[in-house]
């Protein structure tokens, strides 16, 4: 079953200012009809809608980048007028923290049965839900998405806000089963932004060595990545 096509429900409703029309236009209803919903939800009063889409257009475009889009609609309902915010990001779990920290409630947000792979284990289902809970800790620096059906895999590279964390730089890495419709998703540590997009390189290559552990601490919590930033200058030799 193909998922939903999104309802952003702006019928009589108009940009709030001229930028955001153009930035709506840009950023969503240009490529509106290959979106499709993973996930949503609308507050009861209508001024708010939380969506976790993916971009079917991606796949056309250039190799590796985000294939999904958090969006939170901001409706002013007596002044039938709104207003949004966006992000592109790798991983569903990623789309589901930016917009839980948006104010989104946390069980409102579960992605729609059907419209994605199940998790394999425990392990990717307990670090799916860490993503989701702490969207403030990390930001996310690169990550590639590669949707060939011979190796599906989404690698992301985090740095952590925190500079006393003890693995400043974590790697997750997915790996989607498409004949048993699961994932599994793994989380490594590293000193240096270097070091992990070596790792994402030589996985990308076929070379990878396992993800080395992350040594986590009372201070260091947990990886998210609700926060974007600006990529990572790559060191000389690196792919994108």
């Amino acid at each position: 079953m193909p998922p939903p096509e999104p309802d952003f429900r702006l019928d009589d409703f108009e940009a709030a200012d001229e930028r955001t029309e153009e930035t709506f236009w840009h950023a969503i209803a240009i490529e509106q009809d290959m979106l499709s919903a993973l996930a949503e939800h609308h507050t009861p009063d209508g001024a708010h809608s939380f969506y976790v889409l993916h971009n079917g257009a991606v796949t056309w475009g250039i190799p590796g980048e985000p294939q999904l889009v958090a969006l939170h609609l901001q409706r002013d309902v007596a002044g039938r007028r709104f207003r949004f915010e966006h992000a592109e990001l790798p991983l569903p779990a990623m789309a589901q923290s930016w917009l839980i920290h948006r104010g989104c409630p946390r069980d409102a947000i579960a992605l729609h049965p059907d419209t994605t792979t199940a998790p394999a284990d425990e392990a990717t289902r307990a670090l799916e839900q860490r993503l989701m809970g702490d969207g403030d800790h990390f930001a996310l620096l690169h990550s590639y998405t590669r949707d060939d059906p011979g190796d599906m895999t989404t690698l992301v590279v985090l740095r952590a806000l925190d500079e006393r964390s003890p693995a400043p730089f974590r790697v997750l890495h997915e790996e989607v089963d498409i004949d048993a419709g699961t994932h599994t998703l793994r989380e490594g540590g590293f000193a240096t932004a270097a070091e992990a997009l070596q790792w994402c390189d030589d996985r990308l290559g076929g070379q990878a060595a396992p993800l080395p552990p992350v040594r986590l601490t009372a201070r260091s919590t947990r990886p998210s990545s609700a926060v974007p930033a600006a990529p990572v200058q790559r060191p000389p030799g690196h792919s994108r």
